[in-house]
C-alpha cells in the first residue's frame, strides 16, 4: 500500500502552518499532461521530500497515517496531498483506500485535488461524488477552461483549473462559469490555512491556479491547450 507523510506543521509558505500529506508518486495517473512536464511538485525541496517518501526513507504505512488524521481535532482545515494523487495505482482510485480515508476525515475540514479520470460511469466519479457527499473536500483539477467546463457538467465535485501563468485576473469559461484566482498565489498574506476556498464543497466558482514553478512554461503551454 501507498506510503504517506504526516506534517502536523506544515512549513511550506503556500500552505501555511496547518496539517498536510505528501503521498507517494505512484499515485499520481499516468494521463495528467503536467507529470515531467510542468508539475510543480517535480522541483524543488517538495520534489526531494516527496521522493523519500516514494522511496519509504520517509513517512507512515497507510493504516498509520490514517489514524493521525483521525486524531485531528473535530473542525480541524487540513490539505491532503501537497504531492501525490488519490489512493490507487495510476489512473484508478483504490475504493477500500478511498472510505478509509473519507472515514478518517469524518468531523474535520480536509481538501484535497486530483487528477484521475472521472466520468459519470466510473467508479472513480462515483468515489469522488461520496468523498464530496461525507464532507472531504475532492477537488476534480481541469488542465485549460475547456476541461473545467467538462468536469463542472458532471456536478459530482467543486473544480480547479490551472492557467497560464501571467492571468492573474478572474475570468470566465467558455460556459460562463466564474474562475477565481487563487488568493495564495497572488498575495504573500494568504496561504491555504488562511483562505479554505478549496474546502468548500458547494462553493460556485472555479478555483484557477496560474502555473507557477520552475516548469512554469510547460505549463502554461498546457494550460493554453498547446
Amino acid at each position: 500500500m501507498h506510503q504517506i507523510a504526516f506534517t502536523q506543521v506544515s512549513r511550506n509558505a503556500k500552505t501555511g502552518p496547518m496539517p498536510v500529506t505528501t503521498t507517494s508518486e505512484e499515485t499520481c495517473p499516468a494521463s495528467c499532461p503536467l507529470k515531467s512536464h510542468g508539475c510543480y511538485a517535480e522541483s524543488g525541496p517538495l520534489a526531494m521530500f516527496w521522493r523519500k517518501v516514494t522511496e519509504k526513507r520517509a513517512g507512515l504505512a497507510w493504516q498509520e497515517a490514517m489514524q493521525e488524521i483521525r486524531k485531528l481535532p473535530k473542525g480541524t482545515l487540513w490539505r491532503h496531498n501537497q504531492a501525490g494523487d488519490l489512493p490507487g495505482q495510476g489512473d484508478v482510485i483504490d475504493r477500500q483506500a478511498m472510505l478509509e480515508l473519507i472515514a478518517a476525515n469524518k468531523g474535520k475540514r480536509g481538501f484535497t485535488y486530483t487528477h484521475k479520470p472521472a466520468d459519470l460511469n466510473s467508479d472513480n466519479a462515483d468515489l469522488v461524488a461520496t468523498a464530496n457527499r461525507s464532507g472531504f473536500a475532492v477537488n476534480l483539477s481541469a488542465d485549460n477552461l475547456q476541461e473545467a467546463d467538462q468536469l463542472a457538467d458532471l456536478g459530482i465535485a467543486p473544480i480547479v483549473v490551472v492557467l497560464p501563468a501571467d492571468q492573474t485576473q478572474a475570468v470566465k469559461t467558455a460556459a460562463g462559469r466564474q474562475v477565481a484566482i487563487c488568493p495564495a498565489t497572488i498575495s504573500d498574506q494568504v496561504n491555504c490555512a488562511s483562505c479554505g476556498l478549496c474546502a468548500m464543497i458547494d462553493r460556485k466558482a472555479i478555483i484557477g491556479f496560474p502555473a507557477h514553478g520552475t516548469s512554469k512554461r510547460k505549463a502554461t503551454q498546457i494550460a493554453n491547450g498547446e
